[in-house]
């Protein structure tokens, strides 16, 4: 089952970050300072997820792909893990797309512990 986690860092920063079934995470936030801001960055990509021009498709220095996932406005939402091939990238993409504006979300912060 896929589903969002938010948490806090040790910077005492909210994040939120999209789990696969296997527990692989797809997605990851930038820092936020307060959880309601976190929340409402969850509520961007369920917003943002289904439609593919919202998605950029980068490949890094050291030939890793991965993925941006951008609002509107072409700021950032989340960022992807790194991926061997454009193919797996591309998986991701999708399993964004089709899971993103459905998944559930479990708030890790009520259990006082960073991630």
């Amino acid at each position: 089952m896929y589903k969002y986690q938010i948490f806090k860092g040790q910077n005492d920063q909210y994040y939120f970050r999209l789990k696969a079934g296997n527990g692989e995470t797809i997605l990851s936030s930038e820092g936020y300072t307060t959880k309601q801001s976190c929340e409402a960055g969850i509520a961007s990509v369920r917003v943002h997820s289904p439609f593919d021009e919202n998605y950029v498709r980068l490949t890094s220095s050291n030939s890793q792909y991965y993925f941006n996932l951008r609002a509107k406005n072409w700021e950032v939402i989340g960022k992807s893990e790194t991926y061997t091939t454009s193919y797996a990238r591309d998986n991701g993409i999708d399993a964004v797309k089709r899971e993103g504006p459905f998944a559930p979300v479990e708030d890790l912060t009520l259990s006082n512990s960073y991630y």
